[in-house]
């Protein structure tokens, strides 16, 4: 008699479920609806460059919407707040002057900034903001909305560089 069992994976780690893990004040479907949105906006058009932008005088980098964007699901991306930078250690750091809160939170490598209002760990599932933004208007969903553009972006193994 031949006794099959099957536990579903067999060797590897399996993958993680899709979702978020949501340090936020805000609720797992307002996440999910911004990463829908997300999908969305990078299915009609993707925007590779808009940090080089502000910074340079380059031209756009803009491509025409990937469809792909509706098969990445999120898995298990924490989503979080961070202190805001203090207005004295960026003006010691950069010699920016900003009133406290910043808006602004440090970037750990490999960003291209040092400080930025949101960033993402790809390699970590990771995505966070400053805490100011939390109930800053809809700032919130437009600093978390971009984030998860740039995880599926990511995912789709586009050119982050400047993102």
């Amino acid at each position: 008699m031949l006794c099959v069992v099957l536990f579903g994976d067999c060797g590897g780690n399996p993958a993680p479920a899709s979702g978020f893990v949501n340090h936020t004040q805000h609720s797992d479907a307002q996440l999910w609806a911004l990463w829908r949105a997300a999908q969305q906006a990078l299915s009609q058009q993707i925007d590779l460059n808009p940090l080089q932008r502000t910074e340079t005088d380059a031209s756009a980098n803009i491509l025409p919407g990937d469809q792909r964007a509706w098969d990445v699901q999120p898995k298990q991306i924490e989503v979080s707040s961070a202190l805001d930078v203090a207005s004295a250690v960026l003006y010691a750091a950069t010699g920016a002057s900003r009133a406290d809160p910043t808006g602004l939170i440090s970037c750990p490598a490999p960003c291209n900034v040092n400080y930025a209002p949101a960033y993402s760990l790809y390699s970590h599932a990771v995505s966070r903001y400053a805490a100011s933004w939390e109930f800053s208007g809809n700032n919130f969903a437009v600093l978390v909305e971009y984030e998860f553009e740039n995880h599926i972006l990511n995912a789709l193994g586009y050119d982050m560089r400047w993102r």
